[in-house]
């Protein structure tokens, strides 16, 4: 269809204190990295952000909750894909400073997809 931008579905593990940012940005953009976070970085397998939100957020913040949003592919390519770890385990690495303009290539809103306490 003519117009219609390709997008690329990712997950993000969040706790409670940056979905409130999140929500507050009307579900449209993620909020800038605090001074100890170089990087953003969504994920791209669902199952992999709900072990972070489950094992690791509720842990540190008592709640995990799972987010799941689209994001242009094309401007997606400038950012490889990282194995943390196992097969699955895989990252985008988005650097700090061009967050704003990764949120710009959002396309409709970021939704919470799991919750966990």
């Amino acid at each position: 269809m003519p117009g219609t931008r390709a997008t690329t579905t990712l997950w993000r593990p969040t706790g409670p204190q940056e979905l409130d940012l999140v929500r507050e940005s009307g579900w449209r953009a993620w909020p800038p990295r605090l001074a100890e976070q170089p990087i953003f970085y969504p994920v791209l397998d669902e199952d992999y952000a709900i072990k972070i939100a489950r094992d690791w957020n509720v842990k540190h913040s008592g709640a995990g909750f799972v987010t799941r949003f689209e994001v242009e592919s094309e401007f997606l390519t400038r950012y490889p894909v990282q194995q943390a770890g196992g097969r699955t385990i895989l990252e985008l690495w988005v650097p700090a400073r061009e967050l704003d303009e990764f949120n710009a290539h959002i396309v409709g809103p970021i939704r919470v997809v799991h919750e966990f306490r």
